[in-house]
């Protein structure tokens, strides 16, 4: 059965990770270098959490400080408390009933100038504006402006890779399942074709297609503000007759109806939560369930110079990834994936984006004897960059942070001092550095994405677990609820 929620463990001193076999490495050198240099520019400043990092390339994990008190102005601009709000924007076409049905957007604000816009439309997290430590804010995560652009670019019913996803929140099933197919409850499931020859991100129309239903009132307390989003999925949903995109043969889709309910919260301590939960209506039938967020970070802000993600600094909990074969599915029993040290994939010290990205000759660590399913090609030309699931370090007290969760990855800007720490209780987490984006999309600010525009952290099970009995296993039995939480935490 799908697992949820870890139980909560008790904090307590970072862990410290040993440097990684390339740092004596001309190149590594350099990349520590600057990111001491930074981090000494820190401490004299007398703010980031890095400040009790080791030297000589021996890092530690640190969580994202609070968010500083409020200034005067800000507390002018946002009334100095928390607050949230709902406004009209738009309406479409929803898939499940052909109706055109009206859309909001709703904007959460904090006491110390940070706030999210978020749209009932795909439950997309559109913006996130953080201040930088110059004061400045700017929006850190990837999006368009109108619902218009969403309905047609987000993630259009195609055959060809989707679209990119941006905010959305990502099921039936999050991620590659291959072929489109997988067994249960004694029969072969048949899913859309959207992503070479397998299926991503739930299918042709996704959840990030649809307008989800606000459940109660708006969440306004002392501590939070937030609102709570349900979709229910339908027995069948993405199914598919013989002839239609991504079916030639019919598809049966996801079998048991899912209703699914995602809280979303902003406190002043800079936490974007994410709580979902998504339970099987059905009397009979199991599902698989797997739920993301796909936003793209930029902590530079989205408008940022063309890319420059790149020189972002990016440290992952992992000591093991899974590397895919020549379809980006991962290879077969490998439950435990394959060691990142000695690769371009190890971020257990902190790394910018692109100082390995493009190293093709380095080593990835694929077993040699599935060459014929990776084609001979290395994990970095297979996915044109990163696109892969880290297998997260076991929960310890030193990874312990909000709400019990265990960390994921941590990401900071030196141009603006901006840092993201991403808590969760998921065993994965899909780093994704932007590959797809071609400069083919205008964004929310009017500037064109491409390769280096911005990178996810899907936290999420494994990719295609359906047909992998050794991944922990995405099958929720019939009457069972699946909960799980991720916690973006951003400070500068």
């Amino acid at each position: 059965m799908l697992a949820g929620h870890r139980g909560p463990e008790k904090a307590g001193q970072q862990v410290r990770v040993k440097a990684s076999p390339n740092e004596g490495k001309p190149s590594v050198r350099r990349e520590l270098g600057k990111i001491r240099t930074w981090r000494k520019k820190r401490v004299v400043a007398g703010a980031g959490v890095l400040a009790a990092a080791a030297a000589l390339g021996v890092a530690a994990f640190a969580p994202a400080a609070s968010a500083q008190p409020a200034t005067a102005a800000q507390k002018a601009g946002h009334g100095g408390a928390l607050s949230i709000t709902k406004q009209s924007f738009g309406s479409t076409t929803e898939p499940y009933t052909g109706k055109l049905t009206p859309t909001y957007r709703y904007t959460l604000t904090n006491a110390n100038g940070m706030s999210v816009d978020l749209l009932s439309f795909g439950a997309i997290t559109q913006e996130i504006n953080v201040p930088g430590s110059n004061g400045k804010s700017a929006d850190v995560v990837l999006g368009f402006k109108t619902l218009q652009d969403y309905v047609a670019n987000d993630s259009p019913p195609v055959t060809a890779n989707g679209g990119p996803y941006f905010g959305e929140t990502v099921g039936r099933y999050a991620n590659r399942i291959a072929a489109g197919t997988f067994k249960l409850n004694g029969q072969t499931y048949t899913l859309p074709i959207n992503n070479g020859v397998n299926a991503l991100h739930g299918g042709l129309v996704g959840f990030g297609d649809h307008v989800w239903s606000q459940v109660g009132g708006l969440i306004h307390t002392s501590s939070e503000v937030g609102v709570t989003l349900q979709l229910v999925s339908p027995n069948g949903d993405s199914s598919g007759a013989a002839g239609s995109p991504g079916c030639p043969n019919g598809c049966t889709g996801y079998p048991a109806e899912l209703t699914v309910d995602v809280t979303f919260t902003l406190n002043n301590q800079g936490q974007y939560g994410l709580h979902y939960s998504a339970h099987n209506d059905d009397a009979k039938l199991s599902t698989v369930v797997n739920l993301t967020n796909h936003s793209y970070f930029n902590l530079a802000g989205e408008n940022s110079q063309a890319g420059s993600a790149y020189n972002q600094v990016v440290q992952i909990n992992a000591k093991n990834y899974s590397p895919t074969d020549a379809t980006q599915i991962p290879l077969p029993g490998l439950p435990n994936g394959v060691p990142v040290a000695g690769t371009p994939f190890n971020f257990t010290t902190p790394h910018t984006i692109g100082s390995r990205i493009d190293d093709v000759s380095a080593p990835d660590n694929t077993p040699a004897s599935d060459s014929a399913l990776t084609k001979g090609e290395s994990q970095l030309l297979i996915a044109q960059g990163y696109d892969h699931n880290w297998i997260l370090n076991k929960q310890t007290s030193g990874t312990t942070g909000p709400d019990g969760l265990n960390l994921a990855a941590h990401a900071w800007d030196p141009s603006s001092g901006r840092e993201l720490t991403v808590w969760t209780d998921q065993p994965g987490v899909q780093f994704y550095s932007g590959n797809f984006l071609t400069g083919t999309l205008t964004g929310i600010s009017g500037n064109t994405y491409r390769q280096g525009a911005g990178y996810t952290f899907e936290t999420q099970h494994y990719p295609d677990s359906p047909n992998e009995p050794s991944f922990p296993s995405t099958t929720l039995a019939p009457g069972h609820t699946f909960t799980s939480s991720t916690v973006f935490a951003f400070s500068s």
